[in-house]
């Protein structure tokens, strides 16, 4: 298979990946210009650039990459300590130019009120491809949310069902404590790109704990962004859905690289 029909089946899974390709050589090079290999984020690859401890340090940077969104350039001189250690000196020298491949932006909304509503609006016109999932056709109808794939549906039971791209995002908003728990019960074991609950800090906390109860690993949690969005001072539903339409850009570009309890609390519901 080549490397780019690796990639282009990569990103039809939802899985992320990063191109690396040799852009540049001088001297003795065990690669030529052109020469690629596809690393994926739970260190798969395919082809090479030639090996050694070089392209160990390229896979390590790819994995970077894919999770900052950023590419990245890179030298390599290759009779120097990196190139030593593996045995490679071939006295040449090259530059790697490390892409990553994002996957279209799939956003699950897990709640059709209010805040998803206006979140939905907002976050369609940043590139996100639109899910609403809810269990009331009178919220989750094609008049409310057009263009997005609407689901009506029993939450918990769909989300456990469902085959959720490694790369989507997912934020709850449902319209209770109860409904948030049971969704949360079916996605915080998932491997997601983004997972966000909204609420206040105390019904954050009430959740987690109920979880923790449960037998749900402390590191399975820590990965989960709640209370929800940025620290804007938001108030009203349109409001917290500019400030949860921030921190998804953050995520999605890299910028927001570890989950945090946001300043804000969002007492506002569906």
């Amino acid at each position: 298979m080549s490397i780019y029909r690796a990639a282009a089946d990569a990103l039809e899974r939802g899985e992320s990946a990063a191109l690396i390709t040799i852009v540049a050589t001088g001297g003795s090079t065990p690669q030529r210009v052109g020469a690629k290999m596809l690393a994926y984020a739970d260190g798969r690859t395919a082809g090479t650039i030639g090996g050694g401890c070089y392209e160990h340090d390229a896979l390590g940077k790819a994995r970077e990459a894919i999770r900052l969104g950023r590419p990245e350039l890179v030298h390599y001189t290759l009779n120097d300590d990196l190139a030593a250690d593996s045995g490679l000196i071939c006295g040449g020298q090259m530059d790697v130019y490390i892409e990553p491949l994002v996957p279209a932006s799939h956003l699950y909304l897990v709640g059709a009120g209010h805040v998803a509503h206006e979140l939905a609006r907002v976050a369609e016109t940043v590139g996100f491809q639109l899910h609403v999932l809810d269990d009331r056709a009178k919220f989750a109808s094609e008049e409310r949310f057009p263009g997005a794939e609407v689901v009506v549906d029993d939450i918990p039971q769909w989300l456990s069902d469902a085959a959720l791209p490694p790369s989507a995002y997912v934020v709850v908003v449902t319209r209770g404590h109860r409904y948030d728990l049971d969704a949360m019960r079916a996605l915080v074991g998932r491997e997601t790109r983004y997972l966000g609950l909204i609420g206040s800090r105390a019904k954050v906390h009430k959740i987690f704990e109920a979880l923790r109860a449960e037998g749900v690993p402390a590191e399975q949690l820590d990965r989960v962004h709640a209370p929800i969005g940025l620290d804007i001072g938001a108030v009203s539903p349109a409001e917290i859905a500019v400030s949860i339409a921030a921190e998804l850009i953050a995520a999605r570009s890299g910028r927001l690289a570890e989950p945090h309890v946001a300043g804000a609390t969002m007492k506002a519901r569906t």
